[in-house]
């Protein structure tokens, strides 16, 4: 008897819950930013997925959306700094494109904690590191996310 575990000890040892976080990352900055942080082996939270776009202004409410829809816990779009777009404005319509992200999620009665913009420069791997291990424990405490929430089958 002294090998087997209780049910009542079972259920309360529940697996924590792990968060999975979608990370649109600009190709010039921020995705260079995680490149760099790989380079110099800064340790962060594995609990994410990268899509490399070209722009963070090219990141629309629908791939957001879309990211939410499909199981992502919470979202984080990152580009470059302010003044350091290759593509100019590129990071102030990243700012208009957010800015409609944010209201379409409150909308939808999601908590707004669950999607995240940051600047990341190609040179700020530490940064990286920093930003992915502070938003997953955001999105950590915030719990699974409703839109993940699958109903009991009937019988």
């Amino acid at each position: 008897m002294a090998g087997k575990v209780s049910k009542t000890k079972k259920k309360t040892a529940k697996a924590k819950f792990v968060p999975n976080i979608v990370a649109f990352a600009c190709n010039w900055c921020s995705y260079a930013g995680a490149d760099t942080a790989g380079i110099n082996r800064v340790q962060y939270s594995p609990n994410f997925r990268v899509i490399r776009t070209m722009c963070s202004g090219r990141v629309t409410p629908g791939h957001v959306l879309k990211a939410l829809k499909l199981g992502a816990d919470g979202v984080l779009v990152s580009g470059c700094h302010f003044g350091d777009c290759h593509y100019i404005f590129g990071n102030y319509k990243a700012v208009e494109q957010f800015d409609r992200t944010k209201a379409l999620v409150k909308t939808l009665g999601l908590d707004e904690r669950r999607i995240r913009l940051e600047w990341v420069s190609a040179a700020e791997g530490t940064r990286w590191g920093e930003v992915i291990d502070e938003f997953v424990a955001q999105i950590t405490t915030l719990g699974p996310s409703p839109l993940n929430h699958k109903p009991k089958s009937r019988k």
